[in-house]
């Protein structure tokens, strides 16, 4: 086995780095941690916009990256340790989480934190979680990958997960929200996320014979660098990719009540329109309604697009400012 602690707290280059770690490392055992700066990490089968609350994500830089394995969406910042295990596939059974999931919790025990493993995936200390795991199978390998909530800013955690659910109708995966803690309360005075991953390095290299540290070179990391850029950061992988969806919102402007209801087919485009309102228009509302078919559900893009028609012929007096939390 051997063990890699990222390099970066970019939550593209580190979900990257999975990949990459798949790819060129099929036959062997690998042990990653990382650590990300303020960011979503949806699940791969998920709606984006139906799980994070877009204003807030956007007004507080949080990056939003979607990854290869299932589950639901969990957030990150610096007070949260990941880690994630790679074995080849063999014969081990899938569908167990215990055997991943293990390690941290006899660390924990050792430390005289009382955590388990419940129900299928998740890490808890009485009663509430503080870890989820996912799972996947690519390449040949199985990738294991959770989270460990030790001094994370909770308010932040349920604001920028928390959205309206009357929004969107769809078949994508739901993220359930149990009860969360942080475990700094549990652990021995001074244990800070950086001295939590000491440790837990420090008891796998102790119960694994074999294991040795290892750091990513100059080119790997350029190869990876190379991965987030093209497919991690994008919008298409991020939000795009996500299943087809009906979004629907109504606001309340000076011009009267408009109320939109959206039809996104995967890909994240827009297939189907239909406004509604009180509003007074000079120009058929049907007119915009067909120009806003075939572009992507993207509110930056949309606002751009927006700002190049005369919203007044279709809304009154109106501005894009107002209009684009139509799209929200």
């Amino acid at each position: 086995m051997i063990i890699i602690e990222s390099p970066s707290q970019d939550a593209y280059f580190n979900i990257a780095s999975e990949e990459f770690l798949m790819q060129n490392y099929p036959g062997q055992k690998i042990f990653l941690l990382y650590v990300n700066a303020p960011s979503i990490i949806v699940g791969k089968f998920q709606n984006t916009l139906a799980e994070i609350n877009l204003d807030y994500v956007n007004a507080n830089s949080i990056k939003v990256v979607r990854r290869m394995s299932g589950g639901g969406a969990v957030y990150h910042d610096l007070g949260n340790l990941n880690f994630s295990f790679h074995v080849p596939h063999l014969d081990q059974d899938f569908f167990d989480f215990s055997q991943f999931t293990q390690p941290v919790v006899d660390m924990l025990n050792s430390l005289g934190v009382p955590a388990e493993l419940k129900g299928r995936n998740d890490l808890l200390v009485d009663g509430k979680k503080f870890s989820g795991n996912a799972k996947l199978l690519r390449y040949g390998k199985i990738v294991q990958h959770g989270t460990i909530l030790i001094d994370s800013e909770m308010s932040v955690l349920a604001d920028a997960l928390k959205v309206n659910p009357l929004k969107f109708i769809d078949k994508a995966t739901k993220s359930t929200r149990a009860r969360v803690t942080n475990l700094s309360s549990y652990l021995p005075e001074g244990f800070t996320p950086e001295k939590f991953k000491n440790e837990l390095i420090t008891y796998m290299l102790q119960q694994n014979e074999k294991a040795t540290l290892y750091n990513f070179t100059a080119e790997e990391i350029d190869k990876i660098n190379q991965l987030a850029t093209e497919k991690y950061s994008s919008w298409d992988w991020n939000f795009g990719f996500s299943p087809n969806y009906n979004f629907k919102r109504a606001i309340k402007v000076p011009a009267g009540f408009i109320e939109a209801h959206i039809d996104v087919v995967r890909g994240g485009t827009i297939q189907n329109v239909k406004i509604f309102g009180d509003f007074f228009a000079s120009e058929p509302i049907e007119d915009l309604e067909k120009q806003l078919i075939g572009k992507n559900h993207d509110i930056d893009f949309l606002t751009e697009f927006l700002s190049t028609l005369d919203l007044k012929s279709y809304f009154g007096e109106v501005s894009v400012d107002e209009i684009i939390p139509l799209f929200k």
